[in-house]
């Protein structure tokens, strides 16, 4: 194989491995990180620098047994509980300021008033919370969703499913329709089973 191009292909691996660590998103830090890997291994297996490749086998496996288990634990409702709190809880204005730049981001439009009539929903995994929701009560059984955060770590495993499916609080609540805000950016509605109405996403819990 020419020089060149065998050192281009080199600083390319390093370089995706380098590209994996800056992903906030678990699931898109280990897929490139397992491709930096694979790079590697070729690399250093024509050269023949073996603990290199052992190394960079340990540390595909590695992720690829973590893809594996996302792949499980994604949908697996049993691993995230729901808690829904007041509107002016301080655990939830703490969350709420942690993130306010990143909320913000996806949420432009939102503005939290803790007086406001809403019901307020916390996501937890274990002991971290994972995301926020926030609704209120439109009447005619809607609710209007006014916020729906994931935190950055686990944005790719769409928690907001577990508020917003049938096992969710919502059907208990006597909501039998959902309507997400406008203006959300990156809406991932669509594989929840929400449909576009004009500048919001709607669900019916019930038929």
């Amino acid at each position: 194989m020419n020089g060149i191009l065998l050192e281009t292909i080199g600083w390319v691996g390093s370089a995706i491995l380098v590209v994996s660590l800056l992903q906030t998103e678990l699931f898109r830090l280990r897929v490139i990180n397992l491709v930096g890997c694979l790079i590697l291994i070729g690399y250093n297996a024509v050269l023949g620098v073996w603990p290199m490749v052992g190394l960079n086998i340990v540390l595909a496996i590695i992720n690829v047994w973590y893809l594996w288990r996302f792949s499980r634990e994604r949908h697996d409702a049993a691993l995230y509980e729901v808690i829904e709190v007041g509107g002016d809880d301080d655990y939830l204005r703490h969350v709420l300021r942690v993130h306010e730049t990143d909320i913000r981001r996806y949420n432009p439009q939102f503005v939290h008033d803790p007086f406001a009539p809403q019901d307020a929903y916390l996501v937890l995994l274990g002991n971290e919370t994972v995301g926020v929701v926030l609704v209120r009560d439109e009447g005619q059984g809607t609710a209007q969703v006014t916020l729906d955060y994931v935190t950055p770590r686990y944005r790719d495993r769409s928690p907001g499913e577990f508020v917003f499916g049938p096992q969710g609080p919502f059907t208990g609540e006597g909501y039998s329709r959902v309507r997400t805000p406008a203006g959300m950016v990156g809406p991932y509605y669509e594989r929840l089973g929400f449909r576009l109405e004009g500048d919001h996403y709607v669900r019916e819990l019930r038929p």
